[in-house]
């Protein structure tokens, strides 16, 4: 197997990883293995274990396993990919950003952030996870990106608006990123027994402010992939690469896909899997401008 497909196959692993934890959270299981982390309820061996229990056990071994796969990751790219080369730089951010991912799943459990806690220091804690994690994917889509014989590097000229659009983008891909944790989180605490009592719930000044930040999110997104789009279109047309412009086309797809399911997810009061989905869609929006903003600041060329 190449480096840069196995790289491709870790990053979809941590994906579904990734999912798999949202799902946790909207099933209310985070507590399944008791404020213990790494034993679950302080044992090794959880014996006829709750459905959250399973749930959470689940979500521990899978992302013990996407640290090893990292790890393993990082070493392929010591022995594989020459020193200097930005495909082994990215690897080793890759590991940086995937420990600091167990720590911070770790400290939900063992600050109890977790099941019915509707403290802001939670909601806090989740930007810093969700900010982590793009950061995480981010590391190993440029790794699988630059993972090829052909060594990028850093496209010259370089316009320095270009770069400002794509560090732009990013940053306010990450906070509509944060508004849409937080939002789910409020889903989940606070239900709805309809659209109209929704409306209600986010326009009442006595409401849990978790409720009420909720308006935030669905108007940065719409403002945020207004911006991706534009962004993505000016960045293709300014610079004759056909890798970008690819890429380009598919963020623009998934913001618009993103868009309807976000909508939907609003309409039908945000069940469990249309969170999962709407998530997915968000980290591959996000995967596509990382795609973008590499190809529109670096360039191959022979190694």
């Amino acid at each position: 197997m190449t480096f840069r497909r196995y790289a491709g196959l870790t990053l979809v692993y941590n994906l579904a990883v990734i999912v798999w934890g949202a799902f946790v959270r909207a099933s209310g299981s985070g507590a399944g293995c008791g404020r213990h982390w790494p034993l679950c309820n302080g044992t090794v061996l959880v014996r006829s274990p709750r459905l959250e229990t399973v749930i959470e056990l689940a979500h521990r071994t899978t992302s013990g396993l996407a640290l090893i796969a990292v790890a393993a990751l990082f070493l392929l790219a010591r022995r594989r990919v020459p020193p200097g080369h930005l495909a082994r730089r990215a690897a080793g951010w890759s590991v940086g950003f995937i420990a600091t991912e167990a720590l911070v799943g770790a400290g939900l459990v063992l600050l109890e952030l977790v099941a019915g806690n509707d403290s802001m220091l939670r909601a806090g804690y989740l930007a810093v996870h969700l900010t982590n994690t793009f950061l995480l994917i981010a590391s190993l889509t440029l790794t699988a990106l630059w993972g090829g014989a052909v060594a990028p590097v850093p496209r010259v000229p370089s316009d320095r608006a270009d770069r400002r659009v794509v560090w732009g983008v990013a940053a306010a891909l990450v906070v509509v990123g944060i508004s849409g944790a937080i939002t789910a989180l409020g889903d989940t605490l606070f239900p709805a027994e309809s659209f109209a009592a929704g409306l209600a719930q986010d326009r009442s000044p006595t409401a849990h402010l978790l409720i009420r930040l909720r308006v935030i999110h669905p108007i940065a997104a719409g403002i945020t992939g207004i911006a991706a789009i534009l962004g993505a279109w000016r960045l293709s047309h300014r610079i004759d690469d056909r890798a970008l412009a690819r890429w380009a086309a598919v963020v623009t797809g998934l913001v618009l896909v993103q868009w309807t399911a976000g909508t939907i997810n609003l309409l039908l009061l945000a069940p469990v899997a249309l969170q999962l989905v709407h998530l997915l869609l968000a980290d591959l929006v996000w995967l596509g401008w990382v795609a973008v903003g590499a190809f529109a600041t670096t360039t191959a060329e022979a190694s």
